[in-house]
């Protein structure tokens, strides 16, 4: 049995299309997976070395901030702005509805200014009542790990201006620096140490995610992708290799059928 390749054209065309879509989607997920393995190997390098004070780290900076520092573990002397407590909202931990608590913090003898997030704290059942929290008052000395970002999640609507006590669904360094009327560096810590009002009851929680988590889960979406595009190309060769075969069959058998009309 011989076999034929009929093409046409709009399936082709419609096999590269999705082929096409299916390897950059392919390279994107591969793409997320391997920003995420440097984080991941940046994390891990800068787990292991002692926390540096903020403001030695900045004054050594050599590129933008929130590059040179990201992930460095860092010590900052100084005081909560206590009246300037934001709430990140949707910020789930351990299943459980919660915000991350935004407050500024004013570095000791320095015009350095960051924005804090100082842990975790679960959602009251009746949403917009604030959870009960502590602040240190006076000089404290914390440690944490500097971040980029503090997450992003979808804001719905234009927010609402910032102000005390405020419910944010995200935050930006920039409309929080002009709204406190202090400037803040372009970064966060995020607070690993405990606070000295911290009790036997530890509401703060300071588990953080990784932001280097979900490498598999990238590669696997990649896999998928890339499975689609080779399903599009395989599909559209065996489905013109089976009509084409078809059209052979069907031609030899008029030839055939031709071929006994005339021999009657």
């Amino acid at each position: 049995m011989r076999f034929r390749f009929h093409f046409r054209l709009i399936p082709f065309i419609a096999a590269c299309l999705l082929a096409t879509l299916g390897i950059a989607l392919g390279n994107w997920q591969q793409g997320r997976a391997a920003a995420k393995l440097a984080i991941q190997e940046r994390l891990a390098a800068r787990a292991h070395q002692p926390p540096v004070s903020l403001r030695s780290a900045i004054a050594g900076a050599t590129a933008p901030l929130a590059d040179s520092l990201a992930y460095r573990r860092v010590r900052l002397t100084g005081r909560f702005v206590a009246d300037w407590p934001l709430f990140l909202a949707n910020r789930p931990m351990a299943g459980r509805a919660g915000y991350y608590l935004v407050m500024p913090f004013k570095v000791a003898d320095s015009a350095v200014s960051v924005l804090v997030l100082r842990g975790w704290l679960p959602r009251a059942a009746e949403y917009g009542k604030l959870p009960a929290f502590d602040t240190p008052a006076g000089e404290v000395t914390i440690e944490g790990t500097v971040v980029a970002s503090a997450g992003q999640v979808m804001d719905l609507g234009r927010p609402a201006p910032l102000a005390p006590g405020a419910i944010v669904q995200n935050i930006d360094t920039a409309v929080a620096s002009a709204a406190i009327g202090m400037p803040l560096q372009n970064f966060y810590v995020q607070q690993t140490s405990p606070d000295r009002t911290d009790g036997p009851e530890l509401r703060l929680l300071r588990t953080w995610p990784s932001p280097a988590s979900g490498i598999d889960k990238h590669r696997g979406y990649a896999f998928q992708w890339y499975a689609l595009a080779a399903m599009a190309v395989l599909f559209f060769v065996i489905t013109g290799f089976r009509r084409g075969s078809r059209q052979a069959e069907a031609g030899k058998r008029e030839a055939n059928h031709a071929t006994g009309d005339a021999g009657r």
